[in-house]
């Protein structure tokens, strides 16, 4: 048969099997990267701690993540896993984990809404016990439309920022039916994934996607979290001249301290080449501030849902639009001017790149490992809500990194631990 061969199967929808080879050579180096990972894995193994549980989990579908499913599968889950992103799932490694891991895959690249929500049923449709979820989509599709799936699961987990905030408004409510471990906070995620990874990612899909040089551009990073953080350190390193938009105070004074130049929105949209959104939030790029962009901006969205960028705002200025690279689409406005829009106002990291480099998402899918084996052990006796990942799995995770990058470091004495734990001793 000629072309690519489609598994469509009542466990799998993916776009070709034969990729399967090439997507094993990803995933295998991928694993290099991921030490902590590893040794999780091998434990699993040897232990079972997932054994016969179901686990639903909506995520990008990357080397990365296949390393992740190999090791819930080494724990005895049973894994169905479906994209976070349209535009992020690598073929060849959705092959991979159908034919060689024996985890049920419902991601295709490039696929269009429709496919995207039917592929989250069927996630759904595998009754998981714990849910693990990037952007929580399939928590969000339980609640809403099916319901009568939620008996019997135990708990769930959440990769990122955006997802975080959508489960808390979900608590707040009063409405969230299971409890979630917001991987997400936990320390050895957010201070390394969020800030190295989505930092050096982003940079990454900018160039491979515009071949463009950072170094003398003016470039507006806004939200400065620890993404917002990692992009603009990233940015600036590479030559640029950083500014930064922000609403909460704390975080803009912290921009201003750190070096960048701190201007509403709309101010920065005229003096940008380039505008980077990292919020979680949407409508951060939007209205006037296409009226006021240069010729030649490029806009693009590394937050995460593609509402970051107000697309019909964009649209109502467009005169005319053409694609002029992958991924790389030209609006003509209405009076001349050239606005590029990166990877349709998807994540430009994921979708122009590969997504975080495989050792910063060693840490943040070692959380999510850990975090199913103790909702395991203990998400009966856990309320309906949104839980930081706990204190010990963050240290376990930092120690056994250090421990694969050959660093040793101190242990406090006896006597300064009595000293830590009293208030007798003064000056």
């Amino acid at each position: 048969m000629n072309g690519p061969v489609r598994i469509v199967k009542a466990k799998y929808d993916i776009a070709d099997g034969t990729k399967a080879a090439e997507g094993l050579a990803r995933i295998e180096w991928a694993d290099n990267e991921m030490a902590v990972l590893s040794k999780i894995r091998e434990r699993f193994e040897r232990e079972r701690p997932l054994d016969g549980l179901r686990i639903g989990a909506s995520l990008h579908i990357t080397a990365e993540t296949a390393n992740l499913a190999r090791t819930l599968v080494a724990g005895g889950a049973e894994v169905a896993l479906c994209a976070s992103n349209p535009l992020s799932t690598q073929d060849d490694v959705a092959a991979a984990l159908v034919e060689r891991f024996d985890t049920s895959v419902f991601a295709i690249h490039g696929e269009d809404t429709d496919t995207y929500y039917r592929h989250i049923d069927a996630v759904c449709d595998a009754r998981p016990q714990i849910t693990m979820d990037d952007g929580a989509d399939v928590i969000s599709t339980l609640h809403q439309r099916r319901p009568e799936l939620i008996d019997g699961i135990v708990g769930g987990t959440e990769e990122t920022t955006t997802g975080v905030i959508r489960l808390k408004a979900l608590e707040r409510q009063g409405k969230l039916a299971y409890p979630v471990i917001a991987v997400n906070e936990a320390r050895t995620k957010h201070m390394f994934d969020n800030r190295y990874g989505t930092g050096q990612s982003t940079m990454d899909g900018i160039i491979r996607a515009t071949n463009i040089l950072i170094a003398g551009r003016t470039i507006a990073v806004l939200g400065y979290g620890w993404c917002g953080k990692g992009v603009a350190a990233r940015a600036a390193g590479l030559g640029a001249h950083v500014i930064v938009c922000e609403v909460d105070p704390l975080r803009a004074l912290q921009a201003v301290m750190d070096g960048y130049e701190v201007l509403p929105a709309a101010e920065a949209a005229a003096k940008a080449n380039v505008l980077i959104s990292v919020t979680g939030n949407r409508d951060v790029v939007a209205g006037e501030m296409f009226d006021v962009m240069q010729d030649g901006t490029i806009v693009c969205n590394a937050g995460h849902f593609d509402v970051e960028i107000n697309l019909d705002d964009l649209e109502a200025v467009t005169a005319d639009r053409a694609e002029v690279r992958p991924l790389v689409e030209r609006h003509t406005t209405n009076d001349g001017r050239r606005i590029y829009l990166l990877a349709h106002g998807r994540l430009v990291n994921l979708a122009a790149a590969e997504g975080h480099p495989a050792a910063v998402m060693d840490m943040s899918f070692s959380n999510q490992a850990l975090a199913a084996e103790h909702l395991v052990k203990h998400g009966a006796g856990l309320e309906n809500r949104v839980y930081v990942t706990p204190t010990e799995i963050d240290a376990e995770i930092a120690r056994l990194k250090l421990e694969s990058m050959h660093v040793q470091i101190d242990e406090l004495t006896g006597v300064q631990r009595d000293y830590l734990n009293t208030w007798e001793q003064g000056t």
